[in-house]
This record gives C-alpha cells, structure tokens and sequence, in this order.
C-alpha cells in the first residue's frame, strides 16, 4: 500500500486505525458545499412556501444529526464526544444555489473532519428531499474540507488552487 494510507494494514486489508496513543486535543473542522436549484425554487424556499415545511430549518437537523452518527455512516471512523455542530445557510439568488457550512468541534484523539463533510451531504440531501416535488434538477455539489485545526498535523485551510473546478461536457456531464 501507498505510504501514509494509514487506513490499511501490511497485507492491504481496511483497518481502522489506533488512536490510543495520541494525545487528546481541541479539533474543528469546517466542511463546504452547495445545492443549486432553479430560481423560482429558491424563492419558494426562502419565502418558507415549500410544503414539506421549513426547508432550512429541517436541513440543519439532518447536519447535526448526521455529524453525530458518522462513525455508523463511515465504516473506519472513530465515534467521537463531539462539543459542537454548526450549520449555516446562505442563499445566493445569484447562483441560484444554497451555500452551506458545517463546523464541528471536539476534544478528542482523532480529527473531525468527516464529521463536518457529512453534515455538509445530509443537510444537502435534505434539501434535494424537500424541494424535489417541485424541482428534480437540483444539483448537489462542492463539498470540500475548508478547514480543520488541532491534532499532531496541525492547522489545514484549503488554498483556491487545491483542485481546478470540473467541466460540463455538451452531454451534461462533469469531466
């Protein structure tokens, strides 16, 4: 196996790794991405008009409840005492798209970004479920580690240049 995939053993086999040796530290990890839904859709969100309810509201439980399962979701996580679970929407009537932040905090022996990465998917997947009645070609998109802090590793901010934004072919799809 590769140098530094810590998550398998000599023999190449999945192995969830032991933390029992690091030190406990404060973490926090902040997790981006979006959902981009057509304009007469974000209005209906925005106004609270969607007949499922409040669609935001509904979003942000989901985050938070899934940031709090990761370790069921994610078969190599650790379960993790996690301190805090934030999420933030902004809508963008530019874009037409919904911009959502999950920030995850914890004192513990392993980092917590998956836990903010998964929050970041459940409070968009909520999103597409609760407005897909009335608008099937949303599209779910950019989630990405932001940041993350704490640990032997140290602070991480991802740079605009990390990775070059992918292209739609003639056909719709992403290259």
């Amino acid at each position: 196996m590769a140098e530094g995939l810590t998550h398998f053993d000599r023999q190449g086999r999945a192995r969830m790794v032991d933390v029992g040796g690091k030190e406990e530290t404060e973490r926090q990890a902040v997790a981006r991405g979006w959902v981009r839904l057509r304009p007469e859709t974000l209005a209906l969100v925005r106004a609270g008009r969607m007949a499922k309810g409040d669609v935001l509201g509904v979003a942000q439980v989901a985050g938070i409840m899934a940031a709090k399962r990761t370790s069921e979701l994610i078969p190599m996580c650790h379960p993790l005492p996690l301190t805090a679970v934030e999420l933030n929407f902004e809508l963008s009537e530019e874009e037409s798209a919904i911009h959502i932040e999950a920030r995850v905090r914890t004192i513990a022996r392993t980092g917590v970004e998956m836990e903010a990465l998964t929050a970041v998917a459940a409070a968009a997947l909520t999103i597409y479920d609760m407005c897909k009645a009335v608008d099937r070609s949303m599209e779910i998109g950019g989630i990405v580690l932001w940041e993350k802090t704490g640990g032997k590793s140290g602070t991480y901010r991802r740079s605009a240049e990390a990775l070059p934004a992918p292209e739609e072919g003639e056909d719709g799809r992403i290259r």
